[in-house]
């Protein structure tokens, strides 16, 4: 037997361990252990589930014809997603609308579509998933070409109805925002809408300049959700801790008007990024907006400065 020098045994042992840790990290399922879902009523036949954190927040529209769903959070989450919903009724989930194409909203569609769930969504959606996803945090990150039975089947150019439940549901695309294929959910009698990630209380809004977001498209898309908001209407947001009134949407509005125009003064004065970086222009909101570490002002503010005209977003 040959005998090995023990430190060469030693890093056999570190390799070993490292390709262990490696291997958790790449297992999806492994990200998800433990996570509990919970339920809380949105408003008349609406509720919305969660994950910790307030991320791929779920639409729940449940009545006497079944139910519909509004986005499916990740795969490794869909029987948890269902069990979620039967604590809330025992009717079928019938129908399932995809707010936009981000794994998170869009990762449980196979296993519920294995339940005989019919998958809408914006043509623009179904499109992006038929190649490797690619999303902007950490600088542009990718995922794998959702599965085909991840796909929605039914797809709409600009909006699609549901009588269902006694309510008149509408889904329609809202302005180029999040991204391109942006669904707005509108479910009038109960008084909810659902914004997708249009909307979020955790960060600064994530304009996906990979899938055809945008800023002025995400102020136009807050201001067509205000003018179909009443004083009492309850909203749901795509990342948020909890369900919110029309007055959150008037300070996510507000927050990214002001920080458009401040920015747009520096541009018109000359700064170059650098110079508006160093002006820090959301200062007075990073407390309250910038403290998601993968979505800050170091995000936010560059893609402003570029959309304005400050310069090139895509180096050569």
């Amino acid at each position: 037997m040959i005998r090995q020098p023990r430190s060469i045994l030693a890093a056999l042992t570190a390799v070993c361990i490292a390709a262990v840790a490696v291997a958790a990290v790449q297992n999806p399922a492994d990200r998800f252990a433990g996570v509990e879902l919970s339920v809380v009523p949105a408003a008349g036949q609406v509720h919305m589930v969660q994950r910790p954190g307030g991320g791929g927040n779920v639409g729940v529209f449940a009545g006497p014809d079944g139910v519909l769903l509004v986005d499916s959070l990740f795969a490794p989450l869909a029987d948890r997603l269902v069990a979620a919903v039967r604590s809330v009724t025992g009717g079928r989930i019938r129908f399932l609308i995809n707010t936009h194409v981000h794994p998170d909203h869009i990762g449980g569609n196979e296993p519920l579509a294995g339940r005989d769930v019919l998958i809408f969504a914006h043509d623009n959606v179904r499109v992006r998933a038929l190649e490797r996803l690619r999303f902007p945090r950490r600088g542009g990150s990718f995922a794998p070409r959702p599965a085909a039975g991840a796909r929605p089947v039914v797809t709409y150019n600009d909006a699609v109805s549901f009588h269902f439940n006694g309510e008149d549901v509408r889904a329609f695309l809202a302005p180029a925002a999040h991204t391109d294929g942006d669904t707005f959910v509108h479910f009038p009698e109960s008084d909810v809408l659902h914004l997708g990630d249009v909307f979020r209380t955790t960060s600064y809004p994530i304009v996906d300049v990979y899938n055809g977001g945008t800023v002025a498209g995400t102020i136009a898309a807050l201001e067509q959700a205000l003018a179909l908001a009443g004083s009492d209407t309850r909203v749901i947001p795509g990342h948020g801790l909890e369900v919110v009134g029309r007055g959150a949407l008037v300070e996510f509005r507000d927050m990214i008007v002001d920080v458009r125009d401040r920015v747009r003064t520096m541009i018109a004065e000359g700064y170059t990024l650098e110079q508006v970086m160093a002006a820090a222009p959301t200062a007075g909101y990073d407390g309250q907006w910038g403290q998601e570490a993968t979505w800050t002002a170091n995000d936010f503010v560059p893609i402003v400065f570029y959309e304005l005209g400050g310069g090139s977003l895509f180096v050569p």
